[in-house]
Parts: structure tokens; sequence; C-alpha cells
């Protein structure tokens, strides 16, 4: 397939052409010449991206509803993008996930990490739960969906088209089964010897958080003969694990009746029931409430949603974590570890750290920070975006 066969989209004089061309994959709405002819262009239509002098740069998905135009797609300009390109990506992250993990439970597709820009895919099993946030993806839907089963064998391929991405990309919220048959109950997932149960059709993304692996593992090891307390656990992430490794007792908090209904089931199927509870609540409430029972943990870890989703909401996030911080710090006993998680890419490793010690130091504790963890390999970073890291996870001893 010709270039010249592909619409034409442009970079404004000025706008930075040489950090596309060295790797970053996101073109503004504001560094495009956006015309009439621009606008018609229909959103997540595959188009040629030229820069100021109309030298080409790569094959890009446009969408002119979005504040990302462009998300670079293709470098060589000759290519087709079809069932066999998008086949041959599929693979490729297929391979290095087989590689990394000794059962296929992992998030096989990290978006732009993987070269498919707004696409996520978890595996789980013979079942794939995949969320096409990005226009491009939603067009190309059933060819991508194609190329996913001829990759991985998978049986079962359901959507997920929940979530505030689909939004900003112009989509609606329409998730269905799209191969074989949803399955009817949740399905069982072991990771760090701990059994979850991952609702692939009505939890929360697409079933199971995947990236905090290898956290839940470091956990884990701080935890034998440990009182363990959860906070904002969905299906018992950290406990689960905590008690795998070998936890006297864990106590599991969120505000989810159904994730808690989760947790308790993987609990029940590793057969630890006995050393497990859960309690319902507003997780600053019942941290609250804790304080004043007078309870005291050898390892709390607190694992909220993102509180800085995005640029203008980073200084009432980190407000956030600087609280969570200074409730759970009193509930941890002396030298035991505190464990403070964050999942908004808005406030980078530096500022949630610098919110998390001042919670600690308004508690009037001290924390020595042994650990900075991140999301785990399959979650793979692109350099370029920083937004691809949006995972961090500190523990303290304090």
């Amino acid at each position: 397939m010709m270039s010249s066969s592909f619409p034409v989209v442009r970079l404004k004089p000025k706008a930075n052409a040489r950090a596309i061309r060295h790797g970053f994959p996101w073109v503004y709405d504001n560094e495009l010449v956006i015309d009439r002819r621009t606008k018609k262009i229909p959103a997540g239509s595959i188009v040629l991206l030229e820069d100021g002098e109309r030298r080409p740069i790569g094959l890009v998905a446009f969408n002119a509803g979005s504040r990302i135009a462009c998300r670079m797609l293709e470098r060589d300009v000759e290519a087709t993008i079809d069932r066999k390109w998008l086949t041959a990506k599929f693979v490729r992250a297929r391979e290095m996930r087989d590689r990394l993990f000794d059962a296929p439970f992992y998030r096989l597709v990290h978006a732009e990490a993987d070269g498919l820009p707004g696409v996520i895919v978890d595996r789980f099993g013979d079942v794939a739960v995949i969320q096409p946030n990005a226009a491009w993806s939603e067009v190309l839907l059933d060819e991508m969906v194609a190329a996913l089963v001829a990759a991985t064998g998978v049986t079962t391929v359901l959507k997920n088209g929940s979530g505030r991405a689909r939004g900003l990309e112009g989509l609606d919220e329409d998730s269905r089964v799209m191969v074989g048959t949803a399955p009817d109950a949740p399905v069982p997932v072991v990771m760090n010897g701990a059994t979850y149960m991952a609702d692939l059709t009505g939890g929360q993304k697409t079933g199971l958080f995947y990236d905090q692996r290898p956290n839940h593992g470091f956990a884990a090891g701080l935890c034998k003969d440990a009182k363990v307390l959860d906070v904002f656990s969905h299906v018992g992430g950290f406990s689960l694990a905590a008690l795998a490794g070998g936890a006297a007792e864990a106590m599991a908090v969120d505000g989810s009746a159904a994730a808690l209904a989760l947790a308790e089931e993987g609990a029940r199927q590793a057969g630890v029931s006995d050393r497990f509870s859960t309690r319902k609540g507003d997780a600053f409430d019942v941290l609250t409430a804790l304080a004043e029972e007078g309870a005291q943990f050898d390892v709390v870890i607190c694992d909220p949603p993102a509180f800085a989703p995005s640029k203008p909401a980073l200084e009432k996030g980190l407000r956030a974590y600087e609280r969570v911080a200074r409730l759970a710090a009193p509930l941890v006993k002396e030298g035991g570890y505190l464990g403070l998680c964050s999942c908004s890419h808005a406030a980078d490793l530096a500022k949630f750290r610098g919110a998390s010690v001042r919670g600690i130091g308004r508690a009037g504790r001290q924390g020595q920070l042994l650990h900075t963890g991140f999301a785990g390999p399959d979650h793979p970073l692109m350099p370029q975006l920083a937004e691809s890291g949006y995972l961090k996870s500190l523990f303290f001893r304090l």
C-alpha cells in the first residue's frame, strides 16, 4: 500500500518533529494544522503524518476530537495496518510474557509500550479482556480480536468499554462478548501463592489488577507471623498475598461488598479463611475508627484508587495521599511496616514520596524507606512516555 493512499495531516512549523522522530508516540491537537479538510477525517482513521516541511514521519491513528490527535502506529509509511500487522504485535507481546510467566495470566498488551496505542489486553488463561481505549482500536476492533485469537489461541474475548479514557476519545461505554462465551463465575488466578477471584464481566477494569504482582510478593515477605491490614483491598490484593506468605491474620478493608466477597472466596479457595477478615466501609472512616479502637498492626498497606488521574487533580490528589499516610501510620506498631501505593500517573514518584513522608511526619512517626516498587514486567514502560509508568509503591519501616 503506497503512502499516498492515506489522508495526510501535517505538524505546525514550530511543533517538535524531532521528539516524535525519536520515539515520542503522541501528537497533541495544538501541534497540528487543523483545517476544514482535517476536521472531516473520521475519528480512528489511519493517516500519514508529515512535518512542517512535508517530510513523512509515520502512520498515525487520528482523532480530531481528542486532545491526543495522533498516536504513532508505524514508522514505515509503506506499511499496511491490517490483521497480519496486528497479529505480529500480539505475537511479539505474547512471546515476552511467556518468557516472564509460567502460566498465561498476565497483562498481554500495555498500550503504547507494546506498540498498540490506547489498547489494553489482560489475559486469564483461555479468556482475554480487551479495552479499546482509542478511536482507531474501536474502528479496527473486529480485525484486532481476530488477530488476538490467532496470536494466543484464546477461546473467549470480552470487550470492556468502561473507563475514563474512552470518554476522552469520544467513545461510548459498550461492553460485550466478542468471541466465545463469557465465564459464568469469577475466574481463579494464582499469584504469589495466593488465589484471587477475577470477575471478568462485572468487576473493575478487566477484573483484576496484575500490575501489583511484584509489590504483593515483596509485601508478603514482610508478613510472616504478622498481623496485617490491607486498605483499599479490592479483591484482597495484599492481604491474600500476606496470608500466603505466612501472616498470622489479615484484614481487608474496601468500600465494595462485591470486591470483599471475591476476597473471601479467594481466601476460602486458598484454605486461609480462618486467618482472614473483612471490613466494609469508606477507607478514611475505617482508618479513623481503627485508631479510635486502639488497633495496632505489624504491617499496614494502603493501595487507593488514582487520587490524581490528571494534572488538574494533582494538588487535591497529593493531599489525599498525605491523608492516607497520616491516618495509616498510627496503626503501625513500633518497628512495623507501612506500604503506600499510587496508581496516579500525574503524581510522579518524587511528589508521591513527598506526600507520603509528610503524612507519616504529621502522624508523629518517622520512617525508613526500604523499598520502592513499580508495576510488573507485563506492564512495560515506554521510556519516552512518562504516563506509562503510573504505579509506585513505597514500603517504610516506622
